[in-house]
């Protein structure tokens, strides 16, 4: 085996114009292949990141059956055993309260149904970035009863700091819900729908409103590495009474994002399909003038006594040898592009660039470091590179002595 390898390697750098047009072809594919899926997932992780940390975070616990069912009867007290298990998880770096309900508004003439979130204002910041949305005012503190409201709500009733707005409601177990409650901020939710009926108020005045003492619709857990998603949430599963409690990711919670990222990719499977066919028959092309210009060669070998199944175990070394070269450049070179474009986005220009910002979005095209992106492609590369040994292989279980050595 050791003569084989040797044999291999030095029948590659004995024609080495022809072994280096191999492995630049090989290097071409790994390069344009991982750059090009790079950015498709670095879009869509910066997707991700915008949607889940603009309201839904990636993990919530809820009682069991509310996410079919979002009532406020369907709300939970948070018990020790499950403040523990949250607390002991090593990829949860916090979480915020939620009590979630709906509420009619009202302002002089004017009425309209809001969605009422009572937070603890400073954890949701953490998440939502409201600080940095806000457009009037300030936060109320945890212990007052004063409300942020949405810019298009405020729009709606031409309210501002200062003023008050009517919440009518039925809390927990049919429980009365009114109150008039003080504006002391106003900010403005990139997502058109929430920044029309979104109401946010310290979770204790929520809880007093809706005669919910203690209780909560939603846990949203904050996630330090996102990449440790799946393995946080099933060492969860593990562990948590599922009787009593869902716990629900982003998947979940947003399945109209899943299928956009879905037919998205979809599209960008196909155009690396195309590349992939172009890579493909450059590969073969080279193989098939490496196995012509190398009849002679075979012929003799063959003739002196090599058997044809050593002969072919030496052509697929040849070619794994060369893949291998390939990749392994390919990845070198693409390695510090991808990181540079990580670092420093593309930015969107002009229309497109307006269009993202007015979503509250930074509008770039970053580039994914994920290293699966390069295995993956790496050994779909060299397993294009063993399918294209076949005609090679073929040719030469085929191949005639005498024949050989005449052409």
């Amino acid at each position: 085996m050791k003569m084989i390898l040797l044999m291999a390697w030095r029948n590659i750098w004995r024609n080495k114009r022809r072994s280096i047009i191999t492995i630049s072809s090989i290097f071409c594919a790994v390069f344009f292949a991982v750059f090009a899926r790079s950015f498709q997932i670095g879009v869509y992780n910066k997707m991700i990141e915008n949607m889940v940390g603009m309201y839904t975070g990636y993990l919530q616990i809820h009682q069991d059956g509310f996410w079919e069912e979002q009532s406020i009867d369907n709300s939970f007290v948070l018990d020790a055993e499950l403040l523990d298990l949250i607390t002991r998880s090593e990829n949860i770096g916090n979480f915020n309260e939620r009590l979630e309900s709906f509420a009619l508004t009202a302002s002089g003439n004017l009425t309209k149904g809001a969605i009422v979130m009572g937070v603890d204002l400073n954890k949701e910041d953490q998440l939502m970035k409201l600080n940095s949305k806000m457009t009037a005012g300030e936060f109320p503190t945890d212990s007052s009863d004063a409300i942020l409201l949405s810019e298009g709500l405020a729009q709606y009733y031409n309210l501002t700091v200062g003023d008050s707005l009517i919440l009518l409601g039925q809390g927990y177990h049919g429980a009365s819900a009114n109150g008039i409650f003080p504006i002391q901020g106003i900010v403005k939710l990139p997502v058109p729908n929430l920044n029309d009926r979104m109401i946010f108020m310290p979770i204790l005045a929520a809880q007093k409103l809706y005669d919910a003492t203690d209780r909560l619709t939603s846990l949203v857990l904050q996630i330090d590495k996102p990449s440790g998603l799946n393995k946080t949430k099933n060492s969860l599963l593990k562990k948590m009474n599922l009787e009593k409690y869902e716990l629900l990711d982003w998947k979940s919670l947003l399945p109209e994002l899943v299928q956009t990222i879905q037919a998205d990719s979809a599209g960008g499977i196909i155009i690396l399909g195309i590349l992939y066919m172009i890579i493909t028959l450059g590969i073969l092309g080279t193989l098939l003038m490496m196995t012509a210009e190398r009849m002679y060669e075979f012929g003799i070998l063959v003739s002196i006594g090599m058997r044809k199944t050593k002969l072919i175990l030496t052509l697929l070394i040849e070619s794994i040898m060369m893949g291998l070269l390939g990749i392994i450049l390919g990845v070198i070179g693409v390695s510090p592009v991808r990181y540079y474009f990580y670092l420093n986005p593309i930015r969107l220009q002009a229309k497109a660039a307006e269009s993202v910002e007015a979503f509250g979005f930074e509008p770039v095209i970053p580039a994914s470091l994920d290293m699966d992106i390069a295995l993956n492609h790496s050994c779909l590369v060299l397993l294009i590179v063993l399918l294209c040994s076949i005609y090679p292989s073929i040719t030469i279980l085929r191949l005639q002595p005498i024949k050989a050595m005449k052409s």
